[in-house]
C-alpha cells in the first residue's frame, strides 16, 4: 500500500503553520504519511482560496482534514479509514 499523502497549505512566515509541520512528525512515523508544503504566496489562486485560512491540512485530493491547529481525532480518522 502506497504511503498516505498529505499536503499542508502555508505560508513560510506562519508560526501555527511550523507548528501544524512539527505535529505531523508521529503521523509520518506510525502512519509513514507523506507531507507535501505548498506555499499559499507562491500561486495567487491560493492565496485567494486559503488566504488567512491558514495552515490547512488536506488529503491528496484536497479534501480538507483540519486548518488552523492540527485536529488528531481528525487525522487519525482519516488514516484509518484510508488504510
Amino acid at each position: 500500500m502506497p504511503a498516505p499523502q498529505l499536503t499542508v497549505y502555508l505560508r513560510r512566515y506562519c508560526h501555527l503553520c511550523h507548528d501544524l509541520i512539527a505535529e505531523l512528525a508521529p503521523y509520518q512515523t506510525r502512519y509513514g504519511v507523506r507531507i507535501n508544503q505548498v506555499d499559499i504566496d507562491t500561486d495567487p489562486a491560493l492565496e485567494a482560496r486559503y488566504g488567512q485560512f491558514i495552515p490547512v491540512l488536506a488529503d491528496a485530493n484536497g479534501v480538507e482534514i483540519c486548518h488552523y491547529l492540527l485536529d488528531d481525532i481528525a487525522l487519525t480518522a482519516y488514516l484509518t479509514k484510508i488504510r
